[in-house]
C-alpha cells in the first residue's frame, strides 16, 4: 500500500507540474485595438482620415510615357521648327499629396506635387512643382504661375503652349474670395522664375517688389468668364487676359480667350535670330501687342474625346492642334495628337536663324496610366 500510494501521489505531481507548464505556454496577450483607415467624404472622392487624427488625406497621380515625331517635337520650348530627324521620348511619374483639415479659420490645407522624369536618354531627376499651405482663402508657397492658371490653362491639348499663355512656376502668395452665386476674385504676388521660355533670361524679382497680379471669374452651369491682369515689376509693364467658356450641352464645349501686353518689345534680330529675353514681361510670354486662343472639346462616345485647338499671336504666327483621348480601360488613357505651326514674325526669323523652316508639323502619343 505505502509502494502503491507513493506511486499514485508521485504519477498527480507530474500531471499538475506537466498541466501547469502547457497553461503557461499557450497564454496570448490581449490583442491591441486596430483603427481601420476611415473615408473621408468632405472634400469629393479619394480623401481619407489619416488614422488617429480629424486630417483628411488624398494622394494621387499618374505616370506619363510619351513620344513626338517631326519637325517640332514637344521640347517645352516651343519656338521654332527643329528637325530632329528621330524620335522625342518622355518619362514621367507625379505623385501628388493633399492633406485637409476643419479650423475656425477655415479650411486648412497643404498640396504637394513631385516629379521625376526621363527625357531622351537623360535622368532630369526629381523636381517639386508645386508645394504650397492654404488657410480659407489665403496660399502662400509655390504653384504654377496665376496668370496661366487663374483662366485654367488653355484646352485640353498636350502641346496648347506652342503660343504661350503663361510662364510656369514661381513662389507666391495670395488670396481668393469666394462669394456666392459662382463669383470670386484673386490678388497675388509673385517671386518668378528663370529661363521659362528655353530660351535664357530671368524674370525672378530684382528687388523687393514682386511681380503682382489681380483676377475675378464668375461660373455658372452654362460655362464661365474670368479675367486676370499682372504688373512685371522688373520691366515695369502690364499684361492681361480674358477668357469666356460656354458648355453648350453634356457632350460638347468650347473657350475662347484673348491676351494683351503693354509696349511689346521686338527682341529678335531679323537677320541674325538672336534674342534678348531679359526685356520680356514675365506674364506676356506670346510674340506681339497681343494673342488670341479658341478650343472645343467634344464627347465622341463614353471612351473618347475630341480636342481642337487654334491660336494666333500678332506677330503673325497660327498654332493649330487636335487630339482625341481615349480611355482603353479605366485608369489608362491614350491619346494621339498632330500639331502644325504656321511661323512669322520673330518667330519665323528664329527658326530660319536656327535650321528650321517657316512652319513645323509634327505628331506626339501619349499613355498615361492614372490612379
Amino acid at each position: 500500500m505505502n509502494i502503491k500510494s507513493l506511486l499514485l501521489g508521485s504519477a498527480a505531481a507530474l500531471i499538475s507540474a506537466s498541466g501547469a507548464y502547457a497553461a503557461d505556454a499557450v497564454v496570448v496577450a490581449e490583442p491591441e485595438p486596430v483603427e481601420y483607415v476611415r473615408v473621408c467624404d468632405a472634400y469629393g472622392a479619394g480623401f481619407f482620415y489619416i488614422p488617429g487624427t480629424e486630417t483628411c488625406l488624398k494622394i494621387d497621380g499618374y505616370v506619363r510615357y510619351d513620344a513626338a515625331v517631326g519637325d517640332d517635337p514637344y521640347d517645352g520650348t516651343n519656338v521654332g521648327a527643329d528637325d530632329n530627324e528621330t524620335w522625342y521620348k518622355k518619362t514621367r511619374a507625379e505623385i501628388r499629396f493633399d492633406a485637409r483639415s476643419e479650423t475656425e479659420l477655415g479650411t486648412l490645407r497643404s498640396y504637394a506635387e513631385t516629379r521625376v522624369e526621363f527625357e531622351n536618354g537623360s535622368d532630369i531627376g526629381a523636381t517639386l512643382s508645386q508645394a504650397f499651405i492654404e488657410l480659407g482663402g489665403f496660399r502662400i508657397g509655390t504653384a504654377d504661375e496665376l496668370f496661366g492658371s487663374w483662366t485654367n490653362y488653355a484646352g485640353n491639348i498636350i502641346n496648347d503652349d506652342v503660343i504661350n499663355y503663361q510662364s510656369g512656376e514661381s513662389n507666391q502668395v495670395s488670396y481668393t474670395f469666394t462669394g456666392g452665386n459662382g463669383f470670386s476674385a484673386m490678388i497675388g504676388a509673385e517671386q518668378g522664375q528663370d529661363d521659362v521660355t528655353g530660351l535664357g533670361g530671368n524674370y525672378v524679382i530684382e528687388d523687393y517688389m514682386p511681380h503682382v497680379l489681380a483676377g475675378a471669374k464668375w461660373e455658372q452651369n452654362w460655362g464661365g468668364i474670368s479675367g486676370v491682369a499682372g504688373y512685371d515689376s522688373n520691366v515695369e509693364e502690364f499684361a492681361g487676359k480674358l477668357r469666356l467658356d460656354v458648355k453648350f450641352s453634356e457632350t460638347f464645349s468650347a473657350f475662347v480667350m484673348g491676351g494683351y501686353q503693354s509696349d511689346y518689345d521686338d527682341n529678335f534680330d531679323p537677320d541674325t535670330g538672336d534674342v534678348d529675353p531679359n526685356n520680356r514681361n514675365w506674364f506676356g510670354t506670346w510674340e506681339g501687342d497681343w494673342a488670341a486662343w479658341a478650343g472645343v472639346t467634344a464627347a465622341l462616345t463614353d471612351k473618347a474625346n475630341l480636342n481642337g485647338q487654334a491660336a494666333y499671336e500678332s506677330e503673325g504666327t497660327w498654332a493649330l492642334a487636335a487630339n482625341v483621348e481615349y480611355t482603353l480601360v479605366p485608369g489608362l488613357v491614350i491619346t494621339p495628337e498632330i500639331n502644325y505651326t504656321k511661323f512669322d514674325g520673330a518667330r519665323r526669323a528664329f527658326s530660319e536663324a536656327n535650321g528650321g523652316g517657316d512652319d513645323a508639323l509634327g505628331g506626339t502619343i501619349r499613355f498615361q496610366r492614372n490612379f
